[in-house]
C-alpha cells in the first residue's frame, strides 16, 4: 500500500464558525458535532477565530480511493504507530484516510511504516 508524505505543517483547532475559511485552499478537514466545531488545516490557513489550537502536525495520506468494504487499513496503521509510541490524529474522507502525527515524530513514523512494508511516496 502506498502512503504519501504531505509536505506541509497542519494545525488542529476549534473554531466558532467556518465563515472565515477560504475553501479554495488545499486542506480543510471540518468536523461538527453537538459539542464542537473542529478543524484541521494547513497551519498558514488557520483562521484567526480559533478558540483552541495545536500546531506542529505533519500528514500522511493513504494513496488511492479506498473501497468502503476494505477493513482494518486505518487500524493497522494506527497499531504500528501506537506500538512505537506515536500518537495520531486520524481524518477520513469519502475517498481515503489521512493520519496526522506530531512533527517531531514524523520521520520516525515514516521509518517504522516503511519497515513494516508500506511504500512511502
Amino acid at each position: 500500500m502506498d502512503l504519501k508524505k504531505l509536505d506541509c505543517e497542519f494545525t488542529v483547532c476549534k473554531v466558532n464558525s467556518v465563515d472565515d475559511l477560504d475553501l479554495s485552499r488545499d486542506f480543510y478537514f471540518i468536523g461538527k458535532t453537538d459539542e464542537e466545531l473542529s478543524l484541521a488545516c494547513r497551519t498558514e490557513d488557520t483562521p484567526a477565530n480559533t478558540t483552541a489550537r495545536e500546531d506542529g502536525w505533519r500528514g500522511i495520506r493513504i494513496q488511492g480511493a479506498l473501497d468502503f468494504s476494505l477493513i482494518g487499513i486505518l487500524s493497522n496503521l494506527s497499531q504500528i504507530l501506537a506500538e512505537n509510541k506515536i500518537g495520531i490524529f486520524a481524518v477520513s474522507t469519502y475517498n481515503t484516510d489521512y493520519i496526522l502525527v506530531k512533527a517531531e515524530n514524523f520521520d520516525r513514523a515514516i521509518r517504522v511504516l516503511a519497515a513494516r512494508g508500506y511504500h512511502i511516496v
